[in-house]
């Protein structure tokens, strides 16, 4: 039985680190070439490195997604070197911010996430190529905070709303093209970051609020991303899929 992504080109963005790492080994392991794209290429050349070691047909590209003339680049990379891209993943992204006190002082907020329309249209365009049968797909990975709040990260809160929604909005717009664009929302993953505030008493009581009591790994991802990136999701778009222990539909 052949590999579910076999022949497949998967780009991800924020490929260095974190769960776009994570992402990384899952579309290699499932069969497809992966473009590492990411701004510290001392991270990616190390990624790329350990996934050819395990046999995974890898290439770190450097990118910064919020420059039109990266994102070319390293598009023009990727499709050069490991053909035209089939699977875009939309994970970038960072939050800068001073939260304002509740007298108001203190105001700077400020938010950056990618610009998913530019990156997605110029990906898109390999995706769209008629040698692929089912045509492309891009996931982007939003969160529960899209559908739940959080104080003090409210501009993150919004933002991950507002992709929601631009998922469904690039669906419409990319259906003729056979592109498929759905969304990855995951709840609270357990990271080499966050494993000791969840050890602390703060962290165990936001653990209990999660109806099957445990934080999610990062390998509880694998299946609905898998089912995105591949042709199983052949009829499947402008959808949100959580993967959260049910955190999102607990009690108020």
């Amino acid at each position: 039985m052949k590999p579910l992504l076999e022949g497949k080109v998967a780009l991800i963005t924020g490929a260095f680190g974190g769960l776009g790492h994570e992402f990384a080994r899952m579309l290699g392991e499932a069969g497809a070439a992966v473009g590492l794209a990411g701004r510290r290429m001392t991270d990616g050349r190390m990624l790329e490195a350990e996934l050819a070691s395990d046999g995974i047909h890898a290439l770190a590209v450097k990118m910064e997604v919020t420059d039109r003339a990266s994102v070319e680049e390293a598009v023009g990379k990727v499709s050069s070197r490991l053909g035209n891209i089939d699977i875009l993943v939309n994970n970038a992204g960072i939050t800068v911010q001073a939260f304002p006190r509740s007298d108001g002082t203190g105001l700077e907020q400020r938010h950056r996430r990618q610009p998913y329309r530019r990156l997605a249209r110029r990906a898109g365009g390999g995706a769209a190529d008629a040698r692929t049968r089912n045509g492309g797909s891009i996931i982007n990975i939003s969160s529960i905070l899209a559908e739940r709040v959080q104080p003090e990260v409210s501009p993150y809160c919004a933002s991950k709303a507002g992709l929601s929604h631009l998922t469904r909005a690039m669906a419409l717009e990319l259906a003729r093209f056979k592109i498929r664009v759905n969304a990855l929302a995951p709840g609270y993953i357990e990271t080499p970051i966050n494993r000791d505030y969840f050890a602390m008493e703060a962290g165990k009581a936001l653990i209990k609020r999660i109806p099957q009591r445990k934080l999610g790994l990062a390998g509880d991802l694998k299946g609905a991303l898998l089912l995105l990136a591949s042709d199983q999701s052949s009829n499947m778009t402008g959808s949100v899929i959580t993967v959260d222990g049910g955190h999102t539909i607990n009690s108020l």
